[in-house]
């Protein structure tokens, strides 16, 4: 029997490709220009640079690698990661000038709006992590497209309407990253994904290029939560305590993510996937509660709590979301991202309240704090309704149950030409 739909990506793929790759390069001839100021550009590539490089070796080298854990499908994990974050850049960079375009006439590039560019695309690949092996190229670049759309204009209602800084509204690409995801994984359910795929499993190999992900992304996450910092807080001491609090986060997390996997084994031994994600759990909560910590030990004390939340979340509230809800989580991104993003967001509001001597300030923080959660996930939740009810339709030809975390369904193997 033929196969339902064409394996070949050529009609689909390469005129997806040519057409975004032109646009943009056009929008870029006519609107986009790069910071003219010499003392301006010189201070930015001092003091950007080189956290501009960590931030991109974490969404290339460690979200690539990262997704390279399934058995038949790393190939497509980290090809397909490189692909959508050259393409999901772009549209970043884009979409975060258009309010300078519309003060200015053009869209003013420096090494900041780089780094916000690199940042919305790891909230997109966040989002991606939750259907990874299940949908084709095609899909990922749509998804990467429509979820930075809404990220931005996210960022955007949060700072107009409820005048959140610009620090805050960015470091929730956690929370909407994973709830897009959530809902995506829901729309896109396949019958039968109760029963483990038979190729949805890892082995010694990918596992191991899955973990040196993880240290990329561990060695790196100090630079991703305090690179930003300075655009609302001008002290330079602000910057090196988000380093500092996110290294110990970082410490805590990993050291608890692993007591906590032998300890929820009924093998007692240490879980491979707990090591590759959890372990990043508190890196994901002080970057969302940053602007309120300030000691030591409550950055410690975050860690810890988001790497218990995530390695009990991984164990059991993964196969609960799919037996219970139909939502089959590929990458885990809810109690990697969303739950740590969450715990993030209380941590702040508690130690925000804590700190305030106006009661009428507190309270109107509070207001204003749950506010902001609520339209996060609002719009993330419906947005991810939206993508995955459009990515259902057959125009975008899905990928077969059959061919679901498989390599061969995209990728050249001269050695099988035979066997097919």
């Amino acid at each position: 029997m033929a196969p339902q739909y064409a394996q070949s990506l050529r009609f689909r793929l390469p005129p997806l490709l040519f057409f975004l790759q032109t646009g943009f390069i056009v929008v870029f001839r006519f609107y986009v220009d790069i910071e003219q100021n010499v003392q301006t550009k010189q201070h930015a590539f001092n003091n950007y640079y080189s956290e501009f490089q960590d931030v991109h070796v974490m969404v290339i080298l460690g979200f690539g690698f990262l997704a390279t854990f399934l058995v038949r499908y790393s190939f497509s994990g980290a090809g397909f990661t490189l692909l959508v974050a050259a393409m999901a850049v772009q549209w970043a960079v884009i979409l975060n000038g258009v309010e300078s375009m519309y003060h200015r006439g053009k869209i003013r590039i420096n090494m900041r709006s780089l780094v916000v560019a690199e940042m919305c695309t790891a909230s997109s690949l966040i989002a991606i992590g939750a259907v990874l092996g299940k949908t084709n190229p095609v899909h990922l670049l749509l998804i990467a497209l429509l979820e930075i759309s809404g990220f931005v204009l996210n960022g955007w209602l949060l700072q107009t309407f409820l005048k959140v800084q610009f620090l805050n509204t960015i470091m929730l690409l956690h929370i909407f990253g994973a709830f897009f995801g959530l809902m995506l994984s829901w729309v896109l359910y396949r019958q039968g994904s109760e029963q483990q795929h038979e190729k949805e499993k890892i082995d010694r190999k990918t596992g191991l290029f899955s973990v040196m992900g993880t240290l990329f992304l561990w060695m790196f996450w100090p630079s991703f939560n305090s690179v930003l910092v300075e655009v609302d807080h001008l002290d330079r001491g602000r910057s090196l305590r988000a380093v500092y609090s996110t290294y110990l986060a970082l410490a805590v997390s990993a050291v608890t993510a692993a007591g906590f996997s032998v300890l929820t084994s009924p093998q007692g031994k240490l879980n491979l996937f707990h090591i590759q994600r959890c372990t990043l759990a508190g890196g994901v909560a002080i970057g969302v509660a940053m602007s309120a910590v300030h000691l030591p030990w409550v950055a410690m004390a975050i860690g810890f709590a988001a790497a218990l939340i995530s390695t009990l979340g991984s164990r059991y509230i993964k196969p609960l979301m799919l037996f219970a809800f139909e939502c089959h989580d590929t990458c885990g991104v809810l109690s990697v991202h969303g739950l740590p993003g969450i715990l993030g967001w209380m941590v702040q509001l508690l130690l925000q309240i804590a700190d305030s001597d106006d009661l009428t300030m507190a309270v109107r923080f509070a207001v204003f704090h749950i506010c902001t959660l609520l339209i996060t996930l609002s719009l993330s939740m419906s947005l991810g309704l939206i993508t995955g009810f459009l990515l259902k339709c057959n125009f975008w030809r899905p990928t077969q149950n059959k061919k679901c975390f498989d390599d061969q369904a995209f990728w050249e193997f001269p050695h099988l030409a035979g066997k097919r």
